[in-house]
């Protein structure tokens, strides 16, 4: 088949053409099938987000999409394997560089072809359609790694706290039921939290109706607290999660949905020290995380089938961007291309 001249792609912030080349000896040419937003995406549309970034930004960094053309040095892929991208195109390894994140430090995926290092290109699961494996790269395994790598990896009978009903969270929940643990799980919506219990959710709580939802975590584990807890709000919620998490238990940030800058800091060091809290900041995965990641969704396939809230097409772009403003959705939204 003869290979595209041009792609039609977002510059912030409206559409482009560009012209698309071959790719290089150690490259592969994909075309995007679909791609799925990130709270991230947001904040650096907005100008919120810390970085520096090129000139006329391709945003986004989750994709899913169909190999069309490969290096001549290219072994492992070849025309037709359905693929993502890594969300950091240089981490390899758990201890690998992370600098490269796609929609950021280098340009992103909202765009109709794109080339990519063959070793920065994973295989989907093969019962996922395009649109829910674009949900994998940022999401998915943002999850995978707070809950099932580092220092105290999720095992079966853990108590996990998933706060909110976000993409991340609710592959926290997933991965969290398929690993045989209780997940305890909060949002702003008993709507939302509906939708909670049906994935797996064994207590759900209304944080807007109990707003001291930490002292409702102890009531619910008999005083214990909880061994993991999924961070997404940062300042604004790491008071309660360190009152909610048990004695040498792990709290996994991931997100400051409540706000950076504008919300005080908590009080960390004797709460920390006297609980004996492992605290871990996490950025997404490594290609071999994704690979693992893979393997539990593919030996799990209800339990950790993406949640896909709503997908809009390419020319509706900026309404994709809305409505993950809004704050409507439940899982993830996703761009079809």
């Amino acid at each position: 088949m003869s290979l595209p001249t041009s792609t039609r792609q977002y510059v912030f912030p409206q559409t482009k053409e560009t012209a698309v080349s071959a790719p290089k000896a150690n490259e592969v040419l994909v075309k995007t099938r679909a791609v799925s937003l990130q709270f991230r995406d947001l904040m650096i549309a907005s100008g919120r987000y810390r970085g520096t970034f090129p000139p006329n930004l391709v945003p986004c960094s989750d994709m899913a999409g169909e190999v069309i053309a490969v290096g001549e040095d290219v072994k492992e892929w070849k025309v037709g394997d359905r693929v993502c991208a890594s969300f950091h195109q240089d981490r390899m390894h758990n201890d690998s560089p992370n600098e490269q994140a796609l929609g950021g430090a280098v340009h992103g995926v909202l765009t109709e072809y794109r080339t990519f290092p063959a070793q920065a290109l994973i295989a989907m699961p093969d019962h996922l359609s395009y649109e829910e494996a674009s949900t994998l790269p940022c999401a998915a395994l943002t999850a995978y790694n707070a809950l099932l790598s580092g220092y105290a990896p999720l095992k079966a009978g853990d108590t996990v706290l998933a706060q909110g009903t976000g993409g991340t969270s609710i592959f926290a929940l997933q991965f969290a039921v398929a690993s045989g643990a209780t997940v305890i799980a909060t949002s702003s919506s008993d709507e939302k939290l509906k939708i909670a219990t049906k994935l797996g959710a064994t207590h759900v709580i209304n944080y807007k109706t109990t707003p001291n939802w930490a002292a409702e975590v102890l009531k619910l584990t008999n005083g214990v607290g909880v061994d993991h807890v999924v961070e997404v709000g940062g300042n604004a919620t790491f008071s309660q999660s360190i009152t909610a998490v048990k004695q040498r238990g792990s709290i996994n940030i991931i997100g400051f949905l409540g706000g950076v800058g504008d919300v005080p800091s908590p009080d960390l060091i004797f709460p920390c020290i006297s609980k004996q809290i492992i605290i871990r900041g996490i950025s997404v995965g490594s290609v071999v995380q994704f690979k693992n990641m893979n393997k539990l969704i593919s030996a799990n396939i209800q339990a950790t089938r993406p949640v896909i809230d709503k997908v809009f097409g390419f020319d509706e772009a900026k309404a994709a961007y809305a409505y993950l403003k809004s704050q409507a959705h439940v899982g993830k939204v996703v761009i079809k291309i």
